[in-house]
């Protein structure tokens, strides 16, 4: 099976470690086992002392009760057995498209996104129309344009919701759109939503699984909880065809989830509330930081995010995105994904729900950077 390079992913491995500021990380402030039992005032000991004591067999097949039912409580209408457990969100848009695609299948995806989204399609040889998020339309899907794209032989819609690099918020009148776009063709629609419930207002963050019957939402503990090394995401569905097919595969590819990781996400979910009031805190407090220097910087230019961890910022000078990162990483030692990783020149992913000093420090360097090139010292 061919697949193209994964772009993004291949930056950040490459690069990611020897930072000195990186402002390129997707995940809202990493915390550790202990932070995050200080942070929800639950019994660590009680904790380690239970699991401690159970035997390490494969654990729950299609899930720990636990789990499942604190990842329900996220949506409106998903119960514990609409809940499918994976290896990360990354697996879980894998194991749909292995679950639900075969070659020749339309699909139909936006872009720019994350790449799994189109790649992996395609590598299925699926065939792959892409409808493409302009900024003049602050990165949402034009309804006309994906009305033309999408036919009666329209197996699956891919939409990311927030996006991921703009950070823009589809709201509940455009999903429904999207969902009667979809229901006309008989069509699927996955939605990667491992950054939904980070919104800048106080709002209650739809997802695709709640409006729409043929609806399948993707995330993880990953971005929202801050706790990427747990490895864990889910799949969460009505459809009881989508159900049935990605626990059949899920037998060749998956088998179950780590015990601890889904002892440990349950013990977090039970606590929500808690760890949603933090990392909504910090990626208010961030995005201010981030705007003020957008509007200070006057090389630069960018549509303010209104949901998520990313931003897509646009700078006017004539370098391509990947050398402009390069030699600001090699100069400055701040950290941030290219453009082009994206299909979208000239410009650069920030994460900037990481540490406020480093997010602080990093920008700075940034700001040195452009300085240095527009002094023509290319």
């Amino acid at each position: 099976m061919h697949i193209k390079p994964f772009a993004v992913e291949k930056w950040m491995n490459t690069w990611e470690t020897g930072a000195r500021y990186n402002i390129a990380e997707t995940c809202v402030d990493s915390v550790s086992v202990n932070e995050l039992f200080a942070l929800t005032e639950a019994d660590q000991s009680a904790f380690l002392s239970d699991f401690c004591a159970r035997r390490l067999t494969y654990g729950d097949i299609e899930g720990a009760p636990e789990f499942k039912e604190g990842v329900s409580k996220l949506y409106r209408t998903i119960r514990p057995e609409h809940i499918i457990p994976t290896h990360g969100a990354t697996g879980a848009n894998h194991h749909i498209f292995y679950s639900l695609l075969s070659p020749g299948d339309q699909v139909v995806s936006i872009m720019p996104t994350y790449q799994q989204l189109y790649s992996i399609p395609e590598s299925y040889q699926a065939e792959v129309k892409i409808l493409r998020l302009q900024q003049k339309n602050g990165y949402l899907p034009d309804m006309e344009e994906l009305r033309a794209l999408v036919t009666s032989n329209t197996r699956m819609i891919c939409i990311n919701n927030p996006n991921n690099p703009t950070g823009a918020l589809m709201d509940t009148n455009m999903l429904k759109q999207i969902a009667e776009i979809a229901d006309r063709a008989g069509a699927w629609i996955l939605c990667d939503e491992v950054y939904r419930h980070l919104t800048q207002e106080d709002v209650w963050c739809e997802s695709i699984a709640d409006l729409y019957d043929k609806g399948i939402s993707v995330s993880s503990m990953s971005k929202v909880f801050s706790l990427a090394g747990l490895r864990l995401g889910w799949i969460a569905t009505r459809d009881e065809a989508v159900i049935k097919a990605c626990l059949s595969h899920r037998d060749y590819n998956l088998i179950s989830c780590g015990m601890f990781d889904e002892a440990l996400a349950a013990a977090a979910l039970r606590h929500s509330d808690v760890l949603l009031k933090r990392n909504r805190g910090i990626v208010r407090e961030n995005l201010a930081l981030l705007d003020a220097w957008v509007q200070s910087e006057p090389h630069v230019h960018y549509t303010k995010p209104q949901a998520g961890t990313t931003a897509l910022v646009c700078y006017d000078l004539d370098v391509p995105s990947y050398q402009f990162c390069e030699g600001m990483y090699h100069k400055t030692g701040a950290f941030v994904t290219p453009g082009d990783c994206f299909e979208e020149p000239k410009c650069f992913r920030i994460g900037y729900a990481c540490d406020k000093q480093i997010l602080t420090q990093g920008l700075e360097a940034i700001s040195e950077y452009i300085s240095y090139l527009t002094k023509g010292a290319l």
